[in-house]
């Protein structure tokens, strides 16, 4: 079986595809809403707006607004927190 998305840590609310997926494609147990680009993260679960955003169990941003299940997660919804010394990661 060839895998079609990577979880790094238990504590990830994203994974990342590792081919290009269509809207409606079930990857593990999230079923997408929308297209999602080889490399492009999506969410494994919904993140209320201002929620920090896991990957490799860390905080690497947090959410610009409500994200559901199976969402794209990329610029246009999350806002980075790193080296920003008016946010706290």
């Amino acid at each position: 079986m060839v895998m079609q998305f990577i979880k790094v840590n238990e504590k990830d609310n994203v994974a990342t595809a590792l081919k290009n997926c269509q809207a409606g494609e079930v990857l593990g147990d999230v079923v997408l809403l929308e297209a999602i680009d080889n490399g492009h993260k999506f969410a494994l679960q919904d993140i209320p707006n201002g929620a920090p955003i896991i990957k490799y169990g860390e905080v690497i941003g947090k959410s610009s607004s409500i994200i559901k299940k199976g969402s794209h997660v990329h610029i246009h919804n999350i806002e980075g927190v790193r080296g920003r010394g008016d946010q706290q990661c």
